[in-house]
């Protein structure tokens, strides 16, 4: 989830500043051995992002700047929705648990039959189990 939410943030500053360009920012004094691999890397990606910038024409950038306004635009869409659905479905949990368990799941499966059999013999496990199926996955 947290890798979800670095992509979005990363999307919406690449569409506020236009470019990573403006949002990266490599310190002058940072030293490879002082960083993890990972973020040794990252800063050599974007250091080759900066030079790939300059290399591009006008009419390249502003290409770009499309595709990253449109990438962002479906990421927010994408998050708007998984986040309603999950609020929908949290709803239906507490209505009717079994059928929140259907509705997440897709098919009648072993899920289903146990939180209609919890549901029956007493209303708050199913509730509960509904609710794990549900932020389980997430």
């Amino acid at each position: 989830m947290s890798q979800r939410y670095l992509t979005l943030s990363l999307l919406l500053v690449t569409m506020l500043f236009g470019s990573l360009q403006a949002a990266i920012v490599v310190p002058a004094n940072s030293s490879p051995a002082a960083t993890t691999p990972t973020e040794a890397e990252a800063l050599a990606a974007a250091r080759e992002y900066r030079e790939s910038l300059k290399e591009m024409t006008g009419k390249e950038r502003r290409e770009l700047k499309r595709e990253q306004r449109k990438a962002v635009k479906s990421a927010l869409k994408d998050y708007q929705d998984a986040d309603t659905n999950t609020i929908l479905l949290v709803i239906l949990a507490i209505l009717l648990p079994p059928v929140a368990v259907l509705v997440h799941q897709g098919e009648l499966n072993s899920k289903f039959w146990i939180a209609l059999l919890l549901t029956l013999l007493f209303y708050l496990p199913g509730l509960i189990y509904a609710l794990l199926v549900i932020f389980g996955n997430a």
